[in-house]
């Protein structure tokens, strides 16, 4: 969920939030002249204790004058990494990763510690993202900023159904980000007084094979996690099919049918994985 670096009482409200992960925000949220207050915000609360979900501070873009100054202000602070929005380029990672080595240097962290989600915002950065993704060990997932990217494309201002003309876009993230082994993160449905297209494109998020999605606004939260958490039916049908292969192994064959459907070791790891979800995080995979 994004939250505005320039809310003091967001920021604070933010550690209670159910979500997996926080992106303290510093670029679109926050307008140009509360930059360098919401900077001191920010470093602020990323001083102070903190019990609730991961943080991760979105950054302004690489193509701004701001953002080495927000790196300088949150690195060696308690946080997990950082967004960079409107990555373009695979050298826009290598150019972020020299600058987070030498801060991570100066402040006597690990190198590689600050973790990187890069925002894939306009069909130059779609075409490169699976490079972006490479370019670095740090980065571990890529973002789909779907408002940016439809201004790029030149598409209208509302958006149509559950976002049906940005359907091969968003699939060719979810592809880049398995190529590289790295975590795919949805963008925002930006409408918040229609539940039921919210609904419908979680769904479609989750259905395309996003890991996760964003947010903007806490009253969304609730019906994403519904969407993105198993069902006791998945999770039960995940357990059978895992149980029947191990017990078709032991009896050595190398697949069984289950309901008349043939269960083949792909669909097993399938299983597993459903049944390992809960335990994912912006760590990688």
């Amino acid at each position: 969920m994004f939250v505005p670096g320039n809310k003091k009482r967001f920021l604070v409200k933010a550690a209670t939030s159910d979500v997996d992960c926080v992106f303290l925000d510093l670029e679109d949220g926050v307008p140009v002249v509360e930059k360098a207050a919401a900077r001191e915000m920010v470093a602020h609360i990323l001083g102070t204790t903190w019990e609730g979900p991961l943080r991760f501070v979105r950054i302004n873009s690489m193509d701004s004058p701001w953002w080495e100054e927000d790196l300088e202000a949150v690195v060696g602070s308690q946080m997990e990494g950082i967004c960079v929005p409107k990555v373009q380029h695979p050298s826009d990672i290598v150019t972020l990763d020299r600058s987070l080595r030498r801060l991570e240097a100066a402040h006597s962290l690990p190198l590689d510690e600050v973790r990187v989600v890069a925002a894939i915002e306009s069909a130059a950065g779609l075409l490169s993202a699976r490079a972006i993704a490479a370019a670095s060990p740090r980065v571990v997932g890529l973002m789909f900023g779907a408002e940016d990217y439809a201004l790029d494309l030149g598409l209208g201002t509302n958006r149509e159904g559950e976002a049906r003309e940005l359907l091969y876009h968003r699939s060719a993230l979810v592809a880049a980000a398995a190529a590289a082994r790295v975590l795919s993160i949805d963008g925002v449905f930006p409408n918040l007084d229609d539940p039921e297209g919210l609904s419908q494109d979680v769904l479609q998020a989750r259905r395309l094979g996003f890991r996760g999605k964003s947010t903007f606004n806490p009253r969304q939260v609730e019906e994403i996690n519904r969407v993105f958490t198993p069902t006791p039916d998945e999770l039960a049908y995940a357990t059978l099919v895992v149980e029947a292969f191990e017990a078709a192994q032991a009896r050595g064959d190398g697949s069984v049918a289950i309901g008349g459907q043939l269960v083949d070791l792909p669909i097993v790891m399938r299983a597993r994985r459903l049944l390992e979800v809960a335990g994912g995080s912006l760590g990688g995979e």
